[in-house]
């Protein structure tokens, strides 16, 4: 049997997070945003996400044990607390400023003619808080001419190149089966808003950020594909040769799939040598890495002819004595029983108040200083709005009026 013990009661847990004492208000919605806040919140920051009435969407799709409580929002939504406002009310408006007033950072993905109209844009509450970290995650920068577009992960899959690369391997553009661009953008969203405090820090004044999805994936994607269109005029194409190859993919062994990426010399003399072929380590197409980058198509054509030869416990033995990067290819559906998730207990099951067992993910960065624990449980919607509107002042009547 596993042991259920909330993950906050191990002994190195009682570190304190590297934003104790920070204020986050979280008026996100889907995945981007939420995901953001809640690595914020990971950190000990104070995170309320303000929610509409009624829930999300998003979050309330099957499967599920309550309304708005599925494992979207179980892993986005730890470490949170949630307060539902309607912020077109009277109450809603007065709440909400006062939750600002009290706030380091606020983090919106509302359209910004939403906020204006809301009162909520960087320019009119910095006026009264300067200190105020107003950071903005919309599709689009707003000093371009689609800042006004909607925006969702595959809309901007498709509009930042990330589609448009699956189709130049396989004739037809393609989705990535993940929330790419969110995830993705989430991660910036941290990063600017912890180096937005630092500075704050330093000054002791805040500021305005955007992270626009649509350029923040362009800038994601053409990393390693900027190729000969970085320089002026071209010298060739967009596109990194070895990820850009068609046999760049896990191969089909004797009993299963596998990766397997020799990539050092040694690495593929040693491959070559395996499989009966020690005179290809002296095929100029191979005999070094950049050969081997440029003809990666017929180097790749190879390796998966060769692999269907042995079993991937045959393969992992020798790659695995040779220091060659290579693995069997596992199923998410099958992570929770790999031995090295399990040793570092990356997905402990854990008890939540009202939703019973569920299986929460830690976050996977260890701190020698700080700690990233679980320290609530992702909330039901509006589980906290009597406690902080209590917490900024209010009184029975007045928190009654917002709760209903």
């Amino acid at each position: 049997m596993e042991n259920h013990q909330e993950p906050s009661l191990r002994a190195a847990d009682v570190l304190p997070g590297a934003l104790d004492g920070i204020r986050v208000i979280d008026l996100t919605t889907v995945l981007m945003g939420p995901l953001a806040a809640r690595m914020l919140a990971d950190h000990g920051a104070d995170v309320i996400r303000v929610e509409a009435p009624g829930g999300e969407a998003f979050l309330d799709s099957e499967p599920r044990r309550s309304p708005n409580m599925n494992a979207m929002a179980l892993n986005a939504h730890r470490n949170k607390r949630s307060v539902v406002l309607d912020l077109k009310s009277a109450d809603g408006t007065r709440a909400m400023a006062d939750l600002v007033a009290s706030a380091d950072v606020l983090v919106s993905n509302m359209r910004s003619a939403a906020l204006g109209r809301l009162g909520l844009d960087a320019a009119t509450l910095r006026a009264g808080h300067p200190r105020l970290v107003h950071v903005l995650a919309n599709g689009y920068g707003s000093s371009g001419p689609y800042a006004d577009r909607a925006a969702y992960d595959d809309a901007i899959q498709a509009i930042s190149g990330l589609s448009a690369l699956s189709g130049r391997i396989t004739g037809e553009p393609a989705y990535t089966p993940a929330v790419m661009a969110d995830k993705v953008c989430s991660l910036h969203i941290v990063q600017a808003t912890m180096a937005a405090l630092f500075h704050r820090e330093r000054t002791g004044q805040g500021q305005s950020i955007e992270v626009p999805m649509f350029e923040t994936m362009v800038a994601f994607n053409i990393v390693e594909h900027h190729g000969g269109r970085i320089f002026e005029p071209p010298l060739g194409d967009i596109g990194y040769a070895r990820t850009m190859n068609p046999y760049r993919k896990p191969y089909r062994c004797a009993d299963g799939y596998a990766c397997l990426l020799p990539y050092t010399d040694l690495n593929w003399r040693a491959f070559f040598d395996f499989v009966g072929r020690p005179e290809l380590m002296d095929d100029p197409r191979f005999a070094e890495h950049a050969d081997r980058i440029t003809n990666s198509a017929e180097l790749y054509a190879l390796l998966e002819e060769f692999a269907v030869a042995k079993s991937v416990a045959e393969w992992m033995e020798f790659c695995v004595a040779n220091s060659i990067p290579a693995n069997p290819v596992v199923d998410l559906a099958d992570m929770t029983e790999d031995p090295h998730i399990k040793a570092v207990d990356l997905m402990p099951i854990v008890e939540h108040p009202t939703e019973g067992l569920y299986r929460s993910v830690r976050d996977p960065i260890a701190y020698e200083a700080v700690s990233t624990r679980l320290r609530r449980h992702a909330p039901t919607p509006g589980a906290h709005t009597a406690e902080v509107l209590g917490e900024l002042g209010w009184d029975v009547e007045q928190i009654s009026r917002v709760t209903g």
